[in-house]
Parts: structure tokens; sequence; C-alpha cells
């Protein structure tokens, strides 16, 4: 079986930080539980041992069932037969393994059937699957779609909905369709009420949906008619038992082949409204889309230990000019840098998972009870702060997955371009990361708020004051915050320009000098406690850093509006609606 603590030291580093005893105290209530249920922790301790034992189960799946099924997974993919998905026989092997294993209904109480683990915990997991194989990550993944319901559904929902989860029935988010991609405002599928059956019908057509045919949907559909925007739409949960929708397409996609893609035609197909009317894209999805986000992040953390993997191996087995690649400068230039985003993406990613569990679990509390005015400023406290962390995690580690997937290629030569070698694999799953649940552009629109209103700087000088554990990551520390002074100036510059064009235009600049520089000061903290796992990380990537921040500041400080007419590709012309 493996062992989670010595297999992921990286991976089990997080599991020991001190916010830690905070979220599980918070997500146990006291550990109230442990009267009634037999698996529920009894203290802290007791749950840290209840999470090391479920990721030691996952572990021992990844590697022993998962990972072997990948290469005939991504060959077969999902068939399209009678307007139904049926997956790939060995994607059913990995459903059935995992429902064996209990890893389902991951968030969920453990009155519904659930396992109740914090976000950080099913990130990891996330992490574990995604690696062995990115596919079959989202569709095990996606079950985090009823934390959706559990928080705007009514009682009778939870019921009803949330132990067929916990029990490994499968779900989907119907959002997009032909006509709204990133644009969800112009979602058109329509939803009426059915006075006589005391139901809603939807009628319409979804494209792109991962995970289409699945158990139980949530749908972003039009309720109010004669509405063209965001305000007239709401979410609905459709049921398959009900029938209704067909599967019309599986997309024959690039990546990620054992994740079907459908093509869904809902043909007055019986739905219950979630939550109230109106509020489906205004609150319900947003929710949606920062869990799934969070979800991507940790799925391309996966991929980049996996491209990390096979470019090492790959590396001290290769000989060239009678000597091993790997004591190449051009080759350990490569896997130096990709270890380093993996270490700071993956910081990143825990950080982010441990502020959503913080305000998530007071959330949660607060509907049971009055918290009082501290725990309410501890919700506003780490809601901000999820809500700014998420778009940088997912984006950034979206595209850190992409580039190591691409370096691991490279390091294999012409071997990594033939498709009997892991690497082919991952460069073509990496591929999608950075444009589903929201392209890298979105997350960029997501965070320039708190970029332009000074929230990450403030983030940035708070790191920098904080006690490291230990001396030796000082040096480094201190040149970070000379890269805070270059991104300071950087920030003031674009906020004085009054040409929103040129905000735009530099924003993608602005948002990757914040990951730059909270990715270091993280992995500068993680160095400090554990400079056997992460010193040589934040040593180069402090100078990845150094490179791209200086060379950012000098590009927007010498930018001018003239300067933007070389880079448009037509002359402006009228947008039609």
């Amino acid at each position: 079986m493996a062992n989670y603590y010595t297999d992921h030291p990286e991976i089990a580093f997080h599991l020991e930080h001190p916010l830690m005893k905070r979220i599980v105290e918070l997500k146990e209530r006291n550990y109230a539980d442990a009267k009634q249920y037999d698996d529920a922790p009894v203290n802290y301790e007791d749950a840290i041992e209840n999470y090391k034992r479920i990721l030691d189960i996952a572990g021992d799946i990844t590697a022993n069932i998962i990972a072997p099924n990948s290469e005939a997974v991504d060959q077969e993919g999902p068939h399209l037969i009678d307007n139904r998905m049926h997956y790939a026989s060995k994607t059913l092997e990995n459903i059935e393994a995992t429902r064996q294993a209990g890893l389902w209904g991951i968030s969920m109480p453990r009155r519904y059937g659930g396992l109740n683990l914090p976000n950080v915990v099913f990130s990891m997991l996330s992490e574990l699957i995604a690696a062995a194989d990115a596919g079959f990550q989202n569709i095990w993944s996606l079950q985090s779609c009823i934390d959706t319901l559990y928080e705007f559904g009514n009682e009778e929902q939870r019921q009803k909905y949330i132990p067929r989860i916990c029990a490994g029935e499968t779900m989907s988010m119907d959002l997009t369709e032909p006509d709204a991609g990133s644009d969800l405002q112009r979602v058109m599928l329509k939803a009426t009420f059915d006075e006589k059956e005391n139901c809603w019908r939807l009628n319409g057509v979804k494209r792109f949906i991962t995970n289409g045919d699945s158990d139980i949907h949530l749908v972003l559909a039009r309720s109010e008619e004669g509405t063209r925007d965001g305000r007239g739409l709401s979410m609905f949960i459709y049921d398959k038992r009900n029938g209704g929708v067909d599967v019309r397409h599986i997309e024959n996609k690039l990546g990620i082949h054992g994740s079907p893609t459908c093509e869904l035609v809902y043909k007055n197909a019986k739905a219950e409204l979630c939550g109230n009317t109106r509020m489906g894209l205004i609150k319900y999805v947003m929710a949606l889309m920062n869990g799934a986000r969070l979800g991507i992040a940790a799925q391309s953390v996966g991929v980049e230990q996996e491209a990390y993997n096979e470019g090492l191996a790959y590396a001290k087995e290769r000989a060239q000019f009678g000597k091993k690649i790997i004591t190449f400068p051009a080759v350990y230039d490569m896997l130096s840098r990709m270890k380093a985003k993996l270490d700071a993406g993956r910081s990143l990613l825990y950080q982010t998972a441990r502020y959503v569990d913080l305000y998530k679990a007071l959330e949660d509390i607060s509907r049971d009870q009055k918290l009082t005015p501290e725990e309410r400023q501890e919700m506003k406290k780490y809601t901000r702060l999820a809500d700014a962390f998420t778009p940088l995690a997912k984006g950034i580690n979206s595209e850190y997955a992409n580039q190591t997937a691409y370096d691991a290629i490279s390091i294999h030569g012409g071997s990594g371009f033939i498709m009997e070698y892991k690497s082919q694999r991952l460069f073509r799953d990496a591929r999608i990361f950075s444009i589903y649940e929201g392209t890298t552009q979105l997350q960029v629109v997501a965070a320039i708020r708190y970029i332009t209103n000074g929230t990450y700087l403030s983030i940035m000088k708070e790191m920098l004051e904080g006690e490291l554990a230990c001396d030796c990551m000082k040096g480094l520390r201190d040149r970070v915050a000379r890269l805070v002074e270059l991104y300071e100036e950087s920030v003031e510059k674009v906020n004085a320009e009054e040409n929103q064009d040129v905000h735009d235009f530099l924003a993608r600049r602005l948002y990757n000098m914040t990951a730059d520089i909270i990715g270091s000061l993280l992995l500068i903290e993680d160095a400090a406690k554990a400079p056997e796992l992460f010193k040589k990380s934040a040593n180069v990537f402090v100078r990845m850093a150094e490179e791209e921040v200086t060379g950012s500041a000098a590009y927007i400080k010498d930018f001018t509006l003239e300067d933007l007419n070389n880079f448009k590709a037509v002359d402006d012309e009228p947008v039609e609606a």
C-alpha cells in the first residue's frame, strides 16, 4: 500500500500548517459528531490521523488502479450509444474503486453519509488523482457540485440528493451553451413552470458540458421570460432518473479523453429550482465556479508533479555525448524551474484552500447559530482572502501545468513526441486547464480589482513583516522586498492611466507579477520551516520572479498610449450586440 507521508512529503507538509487546527475545530464543531458516528474524530490529532488514513487509501488506489488504467482510458475514451454516454471500461473500474474505498461525499456532513473533510484534504485527494489521470479527476472531483446544492438548496433537496453523491453517483454543472461560452449572461436554455405537475421544465441545448450525462445536474437556465441578462437566470437540479435529456454529441478532444464533454438536448425535462429565482448567475454560479476553479488548481498541480517526475526520471537515465543529460545545464535549468513552479504553485493552492475552509466553515455554522462579532470578522477576512487568492491559484497553476508539461517533452527530446511516452498525454491533458472553468484571461479579470485597490500589496507587505521559522531565508525575503517596491510603482503607474484599454492590456503583466511575488513569499515561508524540501526551489523561484518582475516593471514604466496602437490587430470597429 502506498504511504502518503513517505511518498508525498511536499503534500504532507501542508497538512501540518498552523491554520489546520482552526479549520478542524470549525469543521468538526468541537467534535460533536464523535458521540454519534464511529468514524468521527474525538480531537485534533485524531482528525489529522483520519486525514492521513484517507490519503493513504487514495494513494494506494491512484498508484495501483487509476494510473495503470490511464493509458487504456486515453485510447478508448467514452462512447455515444442511443443518445447516452458510456464511460471507457477502465473508467468504470476507477469509479467503482473509489466508491468501494468510500472516496465520495468528501466535503458533506456525516448526517448525509459524507466524510466531512476540509477543502485542504479534498485538494490533496484531487492532486493525487489528477497525477494518475487528469481526465478521471474531472469525473471524480465534480462531486464538489454538491456543495452548491448543500449551501443553497432546501433541506428536502439535501436529504434527497446528498446521500446519493456520498454513495458514488456523479454530477455535472450545465452552464455553457453554443452562443454563451464565457459570457454566461447570454444563456437562453428556457425554464418554465409546469402548474399541472408543480415542477419546472427545461428546454434547450447545453454544450461543452464536462461529464454531461451524469446522474445529477446543476443547470443554469432562463426562468424570467423577456430577460436578456444575468438577472433572468436561475439554478435548477435535474435528475437523470426523470429522463428528458439526450446526449447529442461527445466532443473529440485533444486531451483528457476519459472525461466526456457532451452536447445535451433538454426536451421538456423535469427539474427542481435550487434556491431562489434570478439568483442563478449572480450568486449560485459564482459559488459553483469558485469551487471548480480550486479543483482545476489541484488538477494542475497534480499534472505538474507527474510531468516533473517524468522529466526527472528520463534525464537521469538518458545519456548523450557520454554523459547523463541531467548533468547538462540546459536540462537541470529546466528541471529546477519545473520543481520551483510546482512547489510555489502547490503552496498557493493550499493557502487558498485553507482560506476557503475557514470562511466556508464559519458560513456553515452561521446557518445554525448566530456568530460572535469576532467570528463575523474572521469570516469576512477569510472570504476576502479566498476571493482574492482563487483566481491566482487557478490561473497561475494552470499556466504552470502547461509550461511544465511542455518542458517534460523538451527533456525527452524526440521521444517526447512519441505516443508511447506519457509526456505527450500530460501535455495534451494540461492544455485545457487554462481554458475551462474560466480562461486565464478571466482569472486576470477576477484578480485585477484586488491588484488596483491594493489588496495584494497589503498582503505582500504583511507577509514581509511576518516571522520566519529560521533566519536562513531572510536574505531571500529581502530580495523579494525590492520586487514589492517595483510592483507598487507599477500598480501606481497603471492606476494613473485614464485609458481603460491600457489598463486591460497591462493587467496580465500585473497579474503575473502578483503571482511571482506571493508565490515567492509563500515558498520562502515553507523553506524556512522545511529547508530540506523547499530551500532549492525557493532560491530558484525568487530568481525567476526577479527576472519577470523586473522586466515587467520596466515594460509598464515606459508604456504609453501610443504604444497600444502597435499591438492592435485591427482598427477600432463598433462591436455588434
